[in-house]
């Protein structure tokens, strides 16, 4: 199989004697992949070190302040500490230094618990003053390919451009230069950068950040109201930029470039996003009401969790409860859809995960979901490039994948107030979240759904190309592009 896909790479699950039932919400909430291998998963077992510390999610059964005070209770009669709690969603982030501690919580809180499962293989490094690592450097883990600094020299621009504007192929291609014209978008409209941190003093991005909604969810999965900065990663930078990179006579311009940024960071130091980073982030999001969100990761450790698995559905439910929540507070989200140019529909290995300890080969199947970008309510993202051909790194499949957009050679933002080209899904998944912002501006009511099926609607259908067996369905809803490129143009014609 070719290599994973996602902004993050690393991740197993601990998995502790005891045997747990997969709940049946589960099962119908996240959608199965069709095609995917129906015999079961594989099990990856990893024992937790007694001593160390290490993290787990617990799903209550019932979402009721009376349920989350006797899981608490649960929690802590079985050695664990409860570190954050989400009472809207029934759902805990706990931490143990007990090996005992999840065969014990499971054993004793029938009936309260409806499940739970450990975050991560590996104990709990973060501590305070911590999280900063080793610098990410670019490409690393499949989070994007590094192209090069931008190194042009740029022509005088036309009146009303930016230096950069005449090289961003990607803007012209969805339309957004023409939607300029029109909107730069909302300024009451606010875009969560669910990612790696944001160059807070960068020339292009500095004046649309808004501090007071960022966030850094990196200790432990429990919101901070400082780090957000980006530190060792460039990819939120970029990112960021090519939603809203403001028009300001420096650099790019953005797809939404009068909209306002909030960094949630959730890639720690080493560049690892895990599921208490990824909640954090989404609950924030939710809980501040921010209505558009991109999301260029995957969650780790697993490139997919499996539903069949004691070990990993607790994860999985949690997650889809999250952003049911940031469904239901009006937050809109975008994917990347992944860079190993695996057909999501049809889903048999993986050799990539655990990816914080030894990955092994193993057989996955139709409950095995890529989160955030297979959880319901999320757009999926391909990449294409300036052919508008699928880029050969983008992950693809029908029914899975909802539109396609640029990520191919993307000049954005970057760190040292500087600017480069990177390559992936988590540059294509901008593009869209900077199209919904500019249809939230035009359509400030609208709720996600509503949004979702404005882009959709608008999208510029793209058949298959002649030949390519891998691309199945329709001229307007097909596995490389879903239901076309999007638009940015018609996004802001009311």
């Amino acid at each position: 199989m070719p290599t994973s896909s996602r902004l993050t790479r690393f991740g197993l699950a601990l998995t502790a004697a005891g045997t747990l039932v997969v709940p049946a919400l589960l099962a119908s909430a996240v959608p199965a992949s069709a095609g995917a291998s129906e015999g079961p998963s594989t099990t990856v077992p990893v024992v937790a070190p007694e001593g160390r510390t290490m993290s787990y999610v617990v799903n209550v059964a019932k979402v009721n302040h009376g349920q989350m005070q006797k899981a608490e209770r649960a929690v802590a009669a079985a050695g664990g500490t409860v570190v954050q709690r989400y009472e809207e969603i029934g759902v805990l982030v706990v931490q143990s230094t007990r090996s005992s501690f999840l065969p014990t919580l499971r054993a004793g809180a029938k009936g309260t618990i409806e499940s739970a499962g450990p975050t991560r293989t590996v104990p709990v490094s973060e501590a305070p003053g911590a999280g900063v690592g080793r610098p990410v450097p670019p490409g690393h883990r499949k989070l994007a390919t590094f192209e090069g600094m931008y190194t042009g020299s740029p022509s005088a621009p036309a009146a009303g451009l930016d230096p950069m504007e005449p090289d961003q192929w990607n803007n012209r291609l969805i339309k957004a230069d023409k939607a300029h014209e029109i909107t730069d978008g909302d300024r009451k409209v606010t875009v969560a950068i669910v990612d790696s941190g944001i160059e807070p003093n960068h020339p292009d991005l500095q004046e649309n950040i808004v501090p007071a909604l960022s966030v850094n969810c990196t200790m432990g999965g429990v919101p901070q109201p400082t780090g957000w900065e980006a530190t060792t990663s460039s990819h939120g930078t970029h990112v960021a930029g090519t939603v809203a990179a403001a028009r300001n006579g420096a650099g790019i311009v953005g797809v939404a470039p009068a909209v306002k940024l909030a960094s949630v960071k959730v890639v720690n130091g080493d560049g690892m996003i895990y599921p208490e980073y990824a909640l954090c982030g989404i609950m924030w999001t939710a809980k501040k009401q921010i209505p558009v969100a991109n999301h260029s990761y995957f969650v780790d450790p697993f490139q997919f969790w499996c539903g069949d698995q004691p070990d990993q559905a607790p994860v999985l439910e949690a997650m889809r409860r999250a952003y049911a929540f940031a469904d239901r507070r009006g937050v809109v989200s975008a994917a990347a859809a992944g860079n190993s140019a695996y057909d999501l529909a049809h889903k048999t290995t993986d050799e990539e995960s655990p990816n914080d300890s030894t990955p092994v080969t193993r057989t996955v199947n139709t409950t095995c979901h890529d989160i955030p970008t297979e959880l319901p309510g999320v757009v999926t993202v391909s990449a294409i490039d300036a052919e508008s051909n699928l880029a050969s790194f983008s992950n693809y499949g029908e029914g899975v994948i909802d539109v396609a957009a640029p990520g191919r050679r993307i000049l954005s933002t970057y760190q040292g107030q500087r600017w480069a080209n990177l390559s992936g899904t988590s540059m294509a998944s901008p593009h869209v979240a900077g199209v919904l912002a500019l249809l939230k501006g035009t359509h400030p009511d609208a709720t996600p759904a509503q949004l979702v099926s404005l882009l959709k609607t608008q999208a510029d259908d793209h058949a298959c190309p002649a030949g390519d067996a891998r691309c199945t369905g329709t001229a307007d809803d097909n596995a490389f592009y879903g239901e076309g490129v999007v638009d940015a143009l018609d996004a802001v014609r009311r």
